[in-house]
């Protein structure tokens, strides 16, 4: 079960060619996004995620993908969900 509600789901188009790239769903790092694998995070974005969960602050998740990284943040609204690379923010 999710453990929050992620809004609409979008992606830069960068971010959608680097999951093609590496062979990568991106809706497979959303569902470990909203199930609460935040994937390579220092503690203290792994503290404030769980502060989120329950204050209702922005979300924020990095994944490993290749050669690079690709970010999953659900605004703290949960109106939107945004899948994208670091250069993207």
């Amino acid at each position: 079960m999710a453990l929050f509600q992620f809004g609409s789901f979008v992606a830069t188009p960068a971010a959608l060619a680097h999951c093609e790239k590496h062979k990568v769903n991106p809706l497979l790092l959303l569902g470990r996004h909203i199930h609460g694998d935040w994937g390579e995070l220092a503690s203290d974005d792994v503290h404030a995620n769980q502060n989120a969960l329950a204050y209702g602050d922005r979300i924020f998740s990095s994944y490993r993908v290749g050669d690079g990284k690709v970010w999953v943040i659900t605004e703290a609204d949960r109106s939107c969900t945004c899948l994208m690379l670091p250069e993207d923010y």
